[in-house]
């Protein structure tokens, strides 16, 4: 059995209830959850100090808490398990901004550095998606599969049941939004 084969089938048994399917998963997939990691990491800035662990932990916990996921594929859920780093990433820098203006504490790591200058770059391409999911939440969701989990036209396409061209035109058209949007 292929390994995608073998999580699509774990993903798939964890979806209809055995939580052991759970603890074989993990295993198979968190060589690619550090690598999904490490790819927003370099995307924040190179050189940086953060640990992909805490990262990889906050992840897993938010995907495992998942009860109503039909999971359909490997590429499902790391499309999934990338939008989720964008969020641990963005709430983790939101929360220190706060916590810097006097706010509350907050639980994650503060081991997880990241400058200044880029998490306002961070803050400002979130700020961009969020105003992109009011003109075409599809292509916000292209831009996660493609960006952030760096899958292919072809498995994002799969992902969002439309065809390879449309994630094409999608992702075209996202790129040009947010460059535009950011420019501002």
């Amino acid at each position: 059995m292929t390994n995608d084969k073998c999580i699509t089938d774990l993903l798939i048994d964890w979806s209809e209830g055995n939580n052991e399917a759970l603890n074989e998963l993990f295993p198979l997939v968190e060589k690619e959850l550090h690598r999904l990691a490490h790819l927003y990491m370099l995307k924040i800035r190179p050189g940086d100090f953060m640990q992909t662990t805490a990262v990889i932990n906050e992840t897993y916990l938010r995907l495992i808490d998942q009860k109503r996921v039909k999971w359909q594929n490997r590429a499902h859920f790391f499309g999934i398990a990338a939008q989720m780093m964008r969020r641990v990433l963005y709430n983790h820098i939101r929360d220190r901004k706060t916590q810097k203006r006097g706010g509350i504490q907050v639980s994650f790591s503060e081991a997880m550095l990241v400058s200044n200058e880029k998490s306002a770059e961070i803050l400002a391409l979130e700020e961009a998606l969020q105003k992109l999911s009011l003109v075409d939440e599809r292509k916000v969701k292209v831009v996660e599969l493609r960006y952030y989990a760096g899958l292919s036209l072809e498995e994002t396409a799969e992902v969002l049941k439309i065809s390879p061209m449309t994630v094409k035109r999608d992702w075209r058209f996202a790129k040009a939004w947010l460059a535009r949007e950011l420019g501002k």
